[in-house]
């Protein structure tokens, strides 16, 4: 916001001696008879800087300019400072709603892998949840090698890999199968696992989170 100070090139809290010299360097500066060409935007300049001059010269007028001007000032940061508080209640929602959506597909992959269902399988139900294939690709991984970590420390004998058809608990997908994984897809809510072992997939997975 342009104030009558600026358009002198002075300080809020000039004095008046600074006022006038500030007035007759931006006078001679912008008087149209030395302005040859533009003489237009010359004498609306000179227009202004006498006005801003004619007020602030006088110290009833200036007393008055400033009290509005420090009481629109007063309005305009009030303004910013709701504006401010509305946008980052706005990014706080979406990262929550982010937040929870990532939580559902985790606890999605979490409960396919730790049924027995291959890699591909849990992949093929993330995109069923209209998830971001990326994000399925990733997610589907770390959950599928996190079960295999945990199942090979519970059984060192069993076979690690879980792109193994070794390791597969379940045959491959079959017609319920499917309408296993479109049931859950629809309700994934249901069988979610402790959230000591969310937790555990939460930060295997930090690094590889991303937005929808």
């Amino acid at each position: 916001m342009t104030t009558l100070y600026d358009t002198l090139g002075v300080r809020g809290d000039a004095t008046e001696d600074e006022i006038k010299r500030a007035y007759r360097k931006a006078a001679m500066q912008w008087h149209p008879d030395r302005n040859v060409g533009p003489e237009d935007v010359a004498r609306a300049a000179f227009q202004e800087i006498k006005d801003a001059y004619a007020i602030l010269s006088d110290r009833a007028q200036r007393k008055v300019y400033d009290e509005v001007f420090s009481e629109q000032m007063r309005g305009w940061e009030q303004h910013r400072q709701q504006e401010e508080q509305l946008r980052a209640e706005r990014e706080a929602a979406a990262q929550a709603a982010a937040d929870a959506e990532y939580a559902e597909i985790v606890t999605l992959a979490m409960r396919f892998a730790n049924e027995g269902y291959n890699r591909d399988v849990v992949f093929g139900v993330l995109l069923g949840r209209q998830c971001d294939v990326q994000l399925a690709n990733r997610v589907a991984d770390s959950v599928c090698a996190l079960h295999a970590s945990r199942q090979a420390q519970a059984d060192p004998a069993a076979p690690a890999d879980p792109a193994n058809p070794e390791n597969v608990t379940e045959p491959p997908v079959s017609p319920e199968h499917r309408e296993d994984a479109q049931d859950a897809a629809s309700n994934p809510g249901a069988g979610q696992h402790p959230a000591s072992v969310f937790q555990e997939l939460w930060q295997s997975l930090f690094g590889v989170r991303s937005r929808f």
